[in-house]
This record gives structure tokens, sequence and C-alpha cells, in this order.
């Protein structure tokens, strides 16, 4: 089979079998699968994730249930015993033997919580490979992403002997909600990093079209709060209770009322608010999900202390006591300006791209690979995170997303050049 074909086959397989953040258990075991016949070293699970770093992650019930889902699903299970934690990381690496320098490359692999269109002008439902897991979809280009990564390490292992130096492939879970690089960060997976590159598909940005550096991306921290209150009988003794729910209002409202900073852009959203269990009974719980974001990560630390303070405010002023939890977080980075100019310069000799951008500073959300282009900048080595331009169906997160897999091919031979410019030693 040709590699373009494996691609797209890849990729369809992938968004048949979505998998959420820390669950990429069925995800990972095949990517683990297809890599070490390719002769690459893998390090797997806890080996590459810092177990009290991982943010937002399911709990053991959830994920044991999964497991199962996994295997009854085509899950590899000569790896599973790596990855049934949920610990679901890969670090796969080919050393050349020949000097050079460390040349790494990220890509994610979780699936978001939407259910996917099943329409007639929905490609996936009229081909075959719509989402099976109803509830989760690949609505964001990580199932190409996972096939890109694949693609690339198959280049790398048919032509290692135009490689010097050591090459590594990050395959990462959690991307969605800012959740899983922080774990691989911290765990020191790019400490050896001279050049490091992420990559995205699509983001609004045209077919035939690369941007080599995207500097648009937000910090964020995603918190989860409760308030826990006293319940009790809203006619026959109201003043009894402690309202766990207009604490929570109230704590909404203010947050929403945040008073901006000067340093940069920010954000605010309260996207939901759970509370109370009856008409007539003064509500005993409530739990916020927010998030915050910044130009840069002292805005939005900013933005996160004073969610902080007023959410502390407002369990004050009703007599309750409420919790904070992180349940996923990202800095801001900007990429260096030379490893850029040189990725743009090597897309440009590729057919596929018609048009080069080597920076784009326009807003992109938030993206957690900046803990990777952090950790390999402190370091002293260049960070990007470029972009390959895709038509889409639909926009990502929308339940009608989906890519141009002609574009598919193309990113992973404009990676393998990089990799080939970058590890050269003259």
């Amino acid at each position: 089979m040709q590699l373009e074909e494996q691609m797209i086959d890849w990729r369809r397989d992938f968004h048949r079998f979505p998998e959420q953040g820390f669950l990429e258990i069925r995800t990972a075991s095949i990517v683990a699968s297809i890599l070490e016949p390719l002769g690459f070293d893998l390090q797997l699970g806890k080996e590459v994730m810092k177990e009290d770093e991982c943010m937002g992650k399911p709990d053991a019930a959830k994920t044991k249930a999964h497991v199962t889902w996994a295997i009854e699903n085509g899950a590899v299970e000569r790896f599973l015993p790596y990855f049934e934690e949920g610990f679901t990381g890969i670090v796969a690496t080919l050393d050349t033997k020949r000097p050079g320098p460390t040349v790494t490359f990220r890509v994610d692999m979780d699936a978001l919580p939407i259910l996917e269109a099943d329409t007639a002008d929905h490609t996936p439902a009229s081909f075959g490979f719509r989402s099976t897991a109803d509830g989760s979809m690949h609505a964001c280009g990580h199932d190409a992403h996972t096939s890109i990564g694949l693609g690339l390490a198959t280049l790398l292992a048919e032509k290692q002997e135009e490689l010097n130096g050591v090459i590594k492939l990050i395959f990462q879970p959690a991307e969605e909600g800012t959740r899983g690089a922080k774990a691989m960060a911290r765990a020191g997976v790019v400490d050896d990093t001279d050049y490091f590159i992420a990559s995205h598909i699509g983001t609004g940005v045209p077919q035939h079209h690369f941007v080599a550096a995207n500097n648009g991306f937000l910090a964020t921290t995603k918190l989860n709060i409760s308030f826990t209150g006293k319940a009790a009988h809203a006619g026959g003794e109201p003043e009894a209770g402690k309202n766990a729910l207009l604490a929570a209002a109230s704590a909404a409202l203010n947050m929403h009322a945040i008073c901006r900073h000067s340093g940069g852009d920010s954000r605010i959203n309260v996207g939901e608010l759970h509370a109370g269990s009856g008409r007539n009974i003064i509500p005993n719980h409530a739990t916020l999900v927010a998030e915050t974001r910044g130009e840069t990560s002292d805005v939005n630390n900013y933005m996160k202390e004073q969610v902080e303070n007023i959410v502390k405010g407002a369990a004050q002023m009703y007599g309750i006591d409420y919790s904070i939890e992180t349940a996923g977080e990202a800095v801001s980075c900007k990429c260096s300006d030379d490893l850029a100019k040189r990725l743009a310069d090597i897309a440009k000799h590729h057919a596929f791209i018609q048009h080069v951008d080597v920076t784009s500073e326009a807003n992109a959300g938030s993206e957690d690979a900046t803990y990777f282009l952090e950790a390999v900048q402190q370091r002293g080595g260049q960070a990007t995170y470029c972009i390959f331009g895709t038509e889409l169906a639909a926009g990502h997160h929308h339940e009608c997303f989906d890519i141009n897999e002609d574009a598919l091919l193309p990113a992973a031979e404009i990676l393998f050049a990089a990799a080939k410019e970058l590890s050269r030693t003259e």
C-alpha cells in the first residue's frame, strides 16, 4: 500500500474509534504497534508522564470501563499494560548513531465530547467512518495529526540514512482542555531537544497554505469550582440553610465583571453551573465550570487570582465551603524566529504548498504544546508551532467537522524534510 493510502486508512480508523483525553488506550496501543517494527525505541505511559501533573484525568472506574471498550474495538492487547491506567503518552526515538542534534516532533491523539453528525452530506457518515462512540468525535483533526505522525515515522525509518543525530516523536494525550502536555514536559521528554516542532491541521488556514510559526495562543486555566452549603426546607426553616446556588451565581456574575489588565487581552467564561436538588430545598451544592485566558501567562495568572478571590468571597458571604480544581492549563509562548524561517523555507519547496507565512499572530485559542516550547527554549533550544492549511467541512469543534485528506501526506513529507535539514551537522 502506498503511504498516502495508508495514512488515509489510519486517519479514518482513528476517526471511527475516537477516544477522549487520557482514554486514548486503543489509539496509543495501535500507534505503539506500528512504531515498534519501524525500529523506534519506545517509552510508554508512566515512563513519559509525571503522574501528579496530569490535569482533569478521568477516575479509575471510567478508565477501567474504557479499557473494556478499547479491547472490544481492536486495541493491541500486548501494549495495554502501559496504557490501562490512562497514562497514554508515547515517545518514540530514532537514534541514527551519527553526530547531530536532537529534533523532536509532537502530535496529539485525543477526541472531543461531541455527537458527530449523521447526515448524507457528512463525508465520514457517507463513507462509513463516522464515530462509533456516540458522544465522542474527532472534531479538531487529531485523528489526522496521529496519522501524520505515523506517516512521518514511516519516512524517518525508510530514509534514516539521510538523517543525523536523534529524532524523537511525541504522541500526546489530552490536548483538549490543555491537560496532557504539562505532564510530559515535566517528565523531561524534551529536555534533550535542540529543535522542537508541534503542528496542527486547519485552524482557518486555507488549503495549500502553510504557517511556520503560530504565535496567537493564549495562556489559559480551566477551573472546576465546587460550593458546599447546607440543605434546609425552603418553606419551613430557610434560615437554617446555607445556599450554595446563590454563592455560585454571585461568583459567576462577579467573575464576568473582573477588571481587565493593561498587559494584554484577557478572557473569562463560566460555561456551566449545576446546583440544587429540588424546588423547595435550599441548595447545598453547586458546581461551576469556568476558564480564564490571557495574552500572556502574567495576564492569565491575574485573571485566575481574581477568580479565586471572588470564589472565596462568595463562599464567605453565604457561609459555605468551596474548592477549586485546576482541570487544565497552558502557558503563553512565542515561537523561535530562526527555526520558523528555516521551516518556512523548507515548506516553500514542496509542490503542495502555494503560499507560506513565516509567522501569524492570529488568535487561535489555547494550546498546551506551549509547555514543550517553553521547556525547549529555556534550555537554549529552538521551538515552533506550525499550521498545515486544509479545506474544512465545518469549523473546529463542530459536529460536521471534516478535513481534506489531500493535506496528510504533504504534511508528513514537509516534517520529514525538516528533520533532514535540521539534523545536518555541517
